[in-house]
């Protein structure tokens, strides 16, 4: 898996006060302090990144979402939680047999569907792991979270390419360079569009809050919560 967002050194102990952040429109907290994270009780709350970035870190560290787990992880909190790895080791008992690249398309259905119906059907906030990469993903997302009455919230975690090839080798499930490239590239066009010299909007993403962080930021992280129902 990548490796622990926490690896980096620690950060010095602080005298400020505990940060707070609920995020309202784009929120750029790339060398911040933040210590918490706080968003409405029925989010969807997407974590984004190219491969490597380390999305399911942050869903097993905040979420305790275990990079073993087979079907979508229930937390303590109500919290419904959606890896795309769950759903890989799920089929690998049927598929792994074969070659990965020829049955990932199907992993890809069976999250998405998974996403759909959770987005339906269940009560309380739902974090989602996806690369955002492309515009159809992030549509289908804000589309199935707004029939759901749900705000959708994106946490964008944004790496150079070089420390998510590093995660990649990491966990041992490195994507093939040409697909890897064509990622960075997708995501360096979503980073340049979130940058515009306009007012401060997740036009582009079609949710109520954008939030980008770097691997330091969120590693200073300590919990991210969702209000009472």
């Amino acid at each position: 898996m990548t490796p622990p967002l926490d690896s980096a050194a620690s950060p010095a102990p602080r005298s400020t006060p505990s940060r707070v952040v609920a995020p309202v429109a784009l929120v750029d907290l790339r060398a911040g302090e933040v210590e918490e994270l706080r968003y409405p009780a029925t989010s969807v709350l997407v974590f984004a990144g190219v491969p490597g970035a380390g999305k399911s870190t942050a869903l097993h560290r905040f979420f305790a979402a275990g990079p073993e787990a087979e079907q979508p992880v229930r937390t303590a909190s109500g919290a419904l939680v959606l890896d795309s790895n769950h759903t890989r080791n799920r089929l690998r008992h049927r598929l792994g047999w074969l070659p990965y690249p020829l049955w990932r398309p199907l992993v890809h259905l069976a999250h998405y569907r998974a996403i759909r119906r959770a987005l339906r059907t269940t009560d309380g906030p739902v974090a989602i792991h996806d690369c955002a990469t492309f515009g159809w993903s992030r549509e289908l997302i804000s589309r199935w979270a707004e029939e759901g009455g749900r705000e959708l919230h994106m946490v964008l975690i944004d790496v150079p390419a070089t420390e998510a090839r590093h995660g990649q080798i990491t966990r041992g499930r490195r994507v093939n360079s040409v697909a890897f490239t064509a990622h960075c590239r997708r995501w360096d066009r979503l980073m340049r569009s979130l940058s515009a010299e306009v007012p401060p909007n997740p036009a582009p993403l079609a949710s109520a809050s954008v939030v980008i962080v770097d691997r330091p930021t969120l590693s200073a992280v300590a919990r991210i919560t969702f209000e009472a129902a």
